[in-house]
């Protein structure tokens, strides 16, 4: 491929690269043509030669070094197991809802929306126009853009009964997403080995929160219509906790609802025990046949803590979430924030803020419960014709999930194995306990890549269970 010239500079270099420590430079190109009385292009291609044989590296603009040989070697931590002592969270559970797959699988698990149920017109607008602004250069307050909080305010101020205080925009402290938002509530709310009630199933994201700010989980049993008063009462009364955390709109994993009726009786309980409700209203957006009333639209005595999220509905890459606090609570949890990030990105509350006030925010809402309609019905007549193993007891009003039951004997952990095997991921249910399952449960999101499939998927599923009944 060279010719003579070049195969002899670069033997000649070879001889001198082989008694040259590691990482020494060669001389320039200018000094190798005078050495080699040769053209530049000749003792280029010599250096070529010499980098192909992995002899010689280039740093563009700095000059050619031999090439540093590093050892291969067994690595060796031992040492931090002493210096980093007992995890936190013993368990160090990886939950399924975050695993990314590829696009030849079915993917049954994942907890967002599929790319094509987001408004993604509206969001590269909403940053293109925000690259331009002075966002990119300023720090935002640190509860937050003025008016980004306003906007939280009065979405809920829209829909809150006359007779009852709506929330002020000073009482909203915007987050990086709600995973930041639970995390400080549970710290500044609860604290560190106080007791937190929350729902059976409850969301894992909010049992990871707990675990990460070292509060002790205490669960209180829901069913498709809620929590019942009397059990939440008891569980106040019997750990002396203060707040207590819940989904009452489309939960997850389950997607019930509470009826208004159950929903008064919570907040009638918690009342009396001088308690919190931190109400996640993570699906929000997500409403098929029904709208969400939040549950802090009754009160204006600051025991309704309330946590809105916009990442799933707006964009993953759009970590932008809000919680309503009024008086002490909201200032502790405005200081845990502080201490925890001091601001939230000024560029990405712009752009969320520019996203929900365009004309086509609404438009993009209202048709999104049509669209999450049809794939959820498409799943549950994939499960009621495919999976008769199966029993689903809800029929979810919103969200993005099924949450169906399996015959109890059922080996979750080998039916994960084997559907993946076979090409789907799917969720088991026993990660949205935080005590011991009662049953074994599969969490089938709806709102996934390519729907077509959901027939199929099933389909697996109840192969891989019929294998285990064998």
């Amino acid at each position: 491929m060279f010719d003579d010239s070049s195969s002899r500079i670069a033997a000649d270099l070879r001889d001198w690269i082989a008694k040259a420590p590691p990482g020494a430079q060669l001389p320039s190109t200018r000094a190798l043509v005078t050495r080699y009385a040769a053209g530049p292009v000749t003792v280029q291609k010599a250096l070529r030669i010499l980098t192909t044989q992995g002899l010689v590296e280039s740093r563009p603009g700095v000059g050619t070094f031999v090439r540093t040989v590093r050892d291969t070697r067994a690595h060796d931590y031992g040492w931090q197991t002493a210096a980093l002592g007992t995890p936190r969270n013993p368990s160090g559970r990886r939950f399924t809802a975050l695993q990314t797959v590829a696009n030849d699988r079915i993917a049954l698990h994942s907890g967002y929306p599929d790319r094509e149920l987001l408004p993604e017109r509206l969001v590269r607008g909403a940053f293109a126009r925000a690259a331009r602004s002075d966002a990119t250069v300023n720090r935002p307050p640190s509860s937050g853009l003025p008016d980004l909080q306003a906007w939280f305010a009065t979405e809920l101020a829209a829909v809150t009964p006359a007779g009852v205080m709506a929330p002020a925009p000073s009482d909203v402290v915007i987050f990086p997403g709600s995973q930041s938002g639970l995390g400080t509530a549970f710290q500044a709310l609860v604290g560190p080995g106080r007791p937190l009630l929350v729902e059976s199933p409850t969301y894992w994201g909010a049992i990871l929160a707990a675990n990460r700010a070292g509060v002790q989980v205490v669960p209180v049993p829901s069913s498709a219509e809620g929590p019942r008063p009397e059990d939440l009462a008891l569980a106040f009364d019997r750990t002396g906790a203060r707040a207590f955390y819940a989904q009452p709109h489309f939960a997850n994993p389950t997607g019930a609802q509470w009826q208004p009726e159950r929903a008064a009786g919570v907040l009638e309980v918690v009342r009396a025990h001088g308690a919190f409700l931190i109400e996640d209203d993570w699906a929000h957006d997500f409403g098929i046949d029904t709208v969400p009333i939040p549950l802090a639209t009754r009160d204006d005595g600051g025991h309704v803590v309330y946590l809105r999220s916009l990442t799933k509905s707006v964009s993953p890459s759009v970590r932008i979430a809000a919680v309503v606090a009024r008086g002490p609570a909201r200032e502790r949890i405005l200081a845990d924030a502080r201490a925890e990030s001091m601001y939230v990105s000024g560029l990405l509350q712009a752009v969320a803020l520019d996203v929900v006030t365009q004309p086509g925010w609404r438009t993009h809402t209202r048709g999104l419960g049509r669209r999450l309609a049809t794939r959820r019905d498409l799943l549950i007549s994939a499960v009621r014709a495919h999976l008769p193993q199966a029993r689903l007891d809800v029929v979810p009003r919103g969200g993005l999930n099924l949450w169906v039951r399996l015959p109890d004997p059922t080996d979750l952990t080998r039916l994960v194995r084997d559907c993946e095997d076979d090409g789907v991921v799917i969720a088991p249910g026993d990660e949205w306990f935080p005590a011991e399952p009662t049953g074994a449960y599969l969490r089938l999101n709806y709102s996934g890549p390519n729907p077509g499939a959901f027939p199929e998927g099933t389909r697996i599923i109840s192969r891989a269970l019929a294998r285990q009944a064998q």
